[in-house]
């Protein structure tokens, strides 16, 4: 079995753009939900334990969440992690 080098690089590009979408599906559902709920930035990430930056961050899909830290996020916001994910 031959691995065509120029097929691997396409097929890890389509997954870094893919988890590149997901991560900002993910950070601006995350934003939509804080807004509703009248919750800035700053008391969301103090109530989940990190930096207002990193929030900004997590908001914008700039960085990928943990599985933990994403279901954290949903119970302060009193929603299904099934509500912050596509």
């Amino acid at each position: 079995w031959i691995l065509n080098p120029q097929k691997i690089i396409v097929l890890f590009y389509i997954g870094i753009e893919f988890m590149k979408d997901l991560s900002k599906q993910i950070g601006l559902a995350i934003r939509e939900h804080r807004i509703a709920k009248n919750i800035t930035q700053e008391r969301l990430a103090l109530m989940c334990d990190i930096d207002r930056s990193y929030l900004g961050r997590i908001e914008r899909g700039e960085v990928n969440i943990t599985v933990v830290k994403l279901s954290q996020i949903a119970q302060i916001l009193e929603i299904s992690i099934k509500d912050l994910i596509p």
